[in-house]
């Protein structure tokens, strides 16, 4: 079973040479600390900034430079720093070629719900909206379970969905998930030490198998 470090190093692997990728608030912040060394990428943060580095070392903070979720955070040689109102254009415009998000809830049909729990006071969907809207490839970092033990993969999200039809990939302590395009969510990887009966107990929407399903590697 894999920390929410493992979950962050499993998905840098998904990450291309030169593409241009949003991380989302929680989980997704620690994938900049793993991106292979020998590939171009340029990380975009929403609230204005192309270029972030990995999280800065103790007592080497600067409080102005900050991601969307209000972390301190480095800049690569190179970055630049624009207002919010281009980042969404860059956003809509699809110049992000991947977006990777933290969810409550996923649905087998690749609905996210990301954003609200009814009956908490949340200041707004953020970005979230504008992501799910325009991304073309969203891999989701998340729990498999809640803290009941309940799964958070779905036949049917049932909270407020943030968007639908979106989610291509999941990533979570228990394994790698591909969203299919007719529904189901298709076992790719196990998390190390897991078997499949687990991920199968944990899974309460559509779980596809086929073949033997390999242990990934982090």
């Amino acid at each position: 079973m894999l920390d929410k470090e493992g979950i962050a190093k499993r998905i840098a692997k998904e990450i291309k040479d030169g593409y241009y990728v949003n991380l989302g608030i929680g989980i997704p912040t620690l994938v900049a600390n793993y991106i292979p060394k020998d590939i171009d990428v340029v990380l975009q943060s929403e609230n204005g900034l192309l270029g972030m580095g990995p999280f800065p070392f103790e007592g080497e903070e600067d409080a102005d430079l900050i991601n969307a979720g209000k972390q301190t955070i480095t800049m690569l040689p190179g970055s630049s720093v624009f207002d919010s109102a281009m980042s969404f254009g860059m956003i809509r415009a699809k110049k992000v070629n991947l977006t990777i998000l933290g969810a409550m809830e996923v649905s087998e049909n690749g609905d996210i719900a990301n954003w609200k729990i009814p009956g908490k006071m949340v200041k707004g969907m953020g970005g979230a909206m504008d992501l799910v809207a325009s991304a073309e490839n969203i891999i989701v970092a998340m729990q498999h379970v809640n803290k009941a033990g309940e799964s958070k993969l779905l036949s049917k999200c049932s909270l407020p969905l943030t968007g639908v039809n979106c989610v291509k990939k999941i990533v979570t302590e228990l394994a790698v998930l591909d969203v299919l395009p007719d529904g189901g969510f298709k076992l790719l990887e196990r998390a190390p030490g897991v078997s499949v009966e687990e991920i199968k107990k944990a899974t309460a929407g559509k779980l596809i198998i086929e073949g033997e399903i390999p242990e990934m590697i982090i």
